[in-house]
């Protein structure tokens, strides 16, 4: 529960609301907002050189505000760190070692943490990904998105179609128990061909963890700008449909099992546990520039810019950029959006009985599974899988 504020130490209005001890399972995000250069598809708050964005004692804001988030926030252990970007491994292994060794300092790591950091393939090599791993991390996140060189071109990668899988067996063989390998589907130019190779590339990659994302075309970046002159067409949806169902034989063949619509993993223990945070509803605090934060009810996010967030801290500010409380309402909408996306399901008892119903004509529309209604679930098939965003509308209307 919400205790009094840290006398001497005054939080602002778009800050944490007061002193918490989460009481479940607590993550850490740490946001590293560098990229040597921007992909076309990306809206992320990433920074490139050309930017003017100085990199040197970024580490060191990010410990100044995590001294700050001492004074709030006591979890009894940090069971998950997440390193994102951005490409945190333009860092060099040691300051990301530096944040992991902050957070155990303050709040203290559990014993079986997961800490996963991201990577571009390009930004690794077997030195620094022995490095990493011997910095703490026991997992890495690596963006692959396709194993075609057209594909890559029009998204703006910058790696060779190979080098991804490649940059998986070096972490393998660095001593990462987990690696996970990003894909996109949907890209304009890839071909049932192409997407199938890059499913047979991440499979024989050998490693326990998949991701894969239907390509989004957000406004402001450059793919989008491409599209509305007419250079490249729009991301057709019956494609990506198809390409889903490609990505669940195949994984499922190969010994994969989804856990969440966009997930797949080859057990229970290669699942990302820092994810599984916030699709169930935990706590975490989120370090760096425009990073979220979620505790006891209230979410925060830090301003975006790195300079802005640098400064604030110098100041000895907090670096809040804007918050919320949520009402019961409000977490009651997210948990239905968020649950009913794993293969773990919703619990029915957190539907209205208007939802129940709504829910039972999922059923028999083929979107959620019987079996699991009859058990007290809301669980979706492969169908609904394809109709995620459609059931949850269809849930929270009713």
């Amino acid at each position: 529960m919400p205790g009094p504020l840290p006398t001497g130490d005054p939080v602002p209005a778009t800050g944490p609301v007061a002193a918490q001890r989460p009481s479940g399972r607590f993550g850490v995000y740490a946001h590293v907002p560098f990229c040597a250069s921007r992909c076309g598809y990306c809206d992320f708050n990433t920074y490139t050189p050309d930017e003017g964005v100085i990199r040197e004692g970024y580490v060191d804001a990010v410990l100044a505000e995590l001294g700050r988030a001492a004074d709030l926030v006591t979890p009894a252990q940090v069971d998950t760190v997440f390193v994102g970007g951005g490409t945190p491994t333009l860092l060099p292994p040691r300051d990301l070692g530096r944040i992991l060794d902050g957070i155990d300092k303050v709040w203290g790591l559990s014993g079986d943490a997961e800490i996963t950091t991201e990577a571009n393939p390009e930004s690794v090599t077997p030195a620094s990904l022995r490095d990493l791993r011997a910095a703490g991390f026991t997992r890495i996140s690596l963006g692959m998105q396709s194993a075609a060189a057209h594909v890559l071109k029009v998204l703006d990668r910058r790696h060779t179609a190979g080098r991804a899988a490649a940059a998986a067996g070096e972490a393998r063989a660095a001593g990462f128990g987990h690696v996970n390998l990003d894909l996109i589907y949907g890209t304009p130019g890839e071909r049932p061909e192409d997407f199938a190779a890059s499913l047979d590339a991440v499979v024989a990659a050998g490693v326990d963890h998949v991701s894969a994302y239907a390509l989004i075309v957000e406004d402001g970046t450059r793919l989008a700008a491409r599209i509305r002159r007419g250079d490249l067409p729009f991301p057709d949806d019956d494609v990506a449909a198809d390409r889903y169902l490609a990505a669940e034989a195949a994984l499922t063949a190969a010994g994969f099992h989804w856990y969440e619509v966009s997930n797949w993993a080859t057990g229970d223990d290669a699942r990302c546990r820092h994810n599984l945070l916030y699709w169930r509803g935990a706590d975490w605090w989120g370090l760096g520039p425009g990073a979220h934060s979620h505790v006891g009810g209230t979410r925060w996010w830090n301003v975006k810019h790195p300079a802005a967030y640098t400064a604030a801290l110098a100041r000895g500010e907090w670096p809040a950029a804007g918050r919320e409380v949520l009402d019961p309402e409000e977490t009651a909408t997210e948990e239905i959006m968020l649950r009913l996306r794993l293969a773990e399901g919703l619990p029915l008892e957190r539907l209205t009985p208007a939802g129940v119903g709504a829910a039972r004509t999922l059923v028999t529309d083929g979107l959620l599974n019987g079996d699991a209604f009859a058990a007290g679930t809301a669980v979706l098939t492969l169908h609904g899988r394809l109709l995620a965003d459609a059931a949850v509308r269809t849930i929270l209307l009713a």
